[in-house]
């Protein structure tokens, strides 16, 4: 069992890799200083697992966040994704070296392929995935990336990558809230050794209004955010909560003094459309 005593406390991936319990998401958060002073703060706040895209267009201004921090490199969990447009072997080399630029970094601590079926592919997102994945196991190989894993695959995307990998993704990043627990997709990452990251862990802001949760948010003292990113560490998710004020940046770090009771996690579990589900990733228009 995974301690849940801290934010740095960590999840050990397939490849023996540690990877803090908590992660402050950046998705939506605007280039330029806001996604500079949000970074800081996460840091400051205790965070010391960073998630960003090149698709969100804030890597260097994530980047400067942690070079402003004041904490050390190697203190820091950092991730990146590859965009829709660069899948296949030698974009995704390319797309690598660029992420490492626009973040200011030598390494980064984890990538992750974005999407597994993107519009530019769709008629080769097996051969696309299949090439990326090579280039991004030559990157780990080489020490550019500690870790290397997916994001929004399904089961048939992670079949049909593992026909031809040489290494097993150690995480899939998922949309994953009260609101769509994703059971089939959880279940084949557990049956693989393969981390489920939350995005979005406190839904599309929707999570906010519903009943159930304020009931059992005032029983514990706690906030909704708190209750729904501790629901996410006690079925063994990475929570990626997102936020760009530092009041709620903190509030979000208050995970420790309490734990939610077995029927309090059913009660929530039951939560399914709530607050909207996954897109479907062989339908998106990106």
């Amino acid at each position: 069992m995974v301690q849940l005593t801290k934010l740095t406390d960590t999840f050990t991936l397939n490849n023996g890799t540690k990877i803090p319990i908590v992660g402050f998401g950046t998705w939506q958060t605007p280039d330029g200083d806001v996604a500079k002073a949000s970074v800081k703060a996460a840091i400051a706040a205790g965070y010391r697992h960073i998630d960003t895209a090149f698709a969100y267009g804030n890597e260097t201004s994530v980047g400067a966040g942690i070079r402003e921090s004041g904490v050390k490199r190697e203190e820091l969990w950092v991730t990146s994704k590859l965009t829709g447009d660069d899948h296949g072997y030698n974009n995704t080399k390319k797309a690598i070296d660029t992420s490492l630029n626009n973040l200011g970094l030598d390494y980064l601590d984890l990538y992750l392929i974005h999407w597994p079926n993107p519009i530019a592919f769709r008629d080769e997102w097996i051969e696309a995935n299949a090439g990326s994945w090579r280039a991004m196991e030559e990157a780990q190989a080489a020490g550019k990336l500690r870790a290397i894993g997916v994001s929004n695959f399904r089961p048939k995307h992670l079949e049909a990558l593992l026909k031809t990998a040489k290494v097993v993704p150690q995480v899939n990043q998922i949309f994953l809230n009260p609101s769509d627990l994703q059971s089939e997709v959880v279940a084949y990452n557990n049956d693989h050794n393969i981390l489920s990251e939350a995005y979005s862990p406190l839904g599309t802001g929707k999570i906010f209004a519903v009943p159930e949760l304020k009931t059992i948010a005032d029983k514990y003292h706690k906030t909704v955010a708190q209750v729904v990113l501790r629901w996410s560490l006690q079925h063994g998710f990475l929570p990626l909560p997102k936020s760009v004020h530092a009041e709620r940046i903190n509030e979000n770090t208050k995970l420790f003094d309490f734990e939610l009771s077995g029927a309090d996690m059913t009660a929530i579990d039951k939560l399914h459309g709530v607050a909207g589900v996954a897109m479907n990733p062989d339908t998106i228009t990106w």
